[in-house]
């Protein structure tokens, strides 16, 4: 299916780009999160007239996730699980706790953008976890997960 970006989307494209996909991903993922339109002769003409609007968003939505990332970066998180004697938690701690934690610090940070590179954290220590707060700014942040014997 041809399809006009309506924004960046990693391993497709840039806003402007009329590239082909898969229908399924078009269908089901791009055209209902707004982030494509199908390639029409109408939606070209009108997305050209919006054109400079769109690309005047896009840099206002990227320079404000910079400014966040800034402020974010090198940020250190403190979580406490219950452990047992060997470090290992009995639980996890996943992307929604970190997210939940930064929310409390007056991050505005929705679960999905927290990337975990080894999946959940299982152990007592630090980890390094990623923050995608845009397409082109991710941020890492530490992560300290204390034990708590039961």
């Amino acid at each position: 299916m041809q399809i006009i970006l309506l924004d960046k989307v990693v391993n497709v494209g840039a806003l402007g780009d009329i590239v082909k996909v898969k229908d399924g991903y078009a269908r089901n993922f791009l055209i209902p999160t707004g982030r494509a339109r199908r390639a029409t002769a109408a939606n070209k003409a009108e997305f050209e007239a919006k054109r400079a609007e769109l690309e005047k968003a896009a840099a206002a939505k990227l320079a404000e996730s910079q400014a966040q990332g800034e402020k974010l970066g090198g940020t250190t998180i403190k979580l406490t699980q219950k452990a047992g004697v060997d470090g290992r938690l009995f639980g996890s701690v996943t992307n929604g706790d970190i997210a939940e934690e930064l929310g409390k610090q007056g991050y505005k940070v929705a679960k999905s953008q927290v990337r975990l590179p080894n999946g959940p954290i299982k152990i007592v220590g630090d980890s390094t976890v990623s923050v995608a707060l845009h397409t082109d700014v991710v941020v890492d942040i530490t992560v300290t997960v204390y034990g708590e014997t039961a």
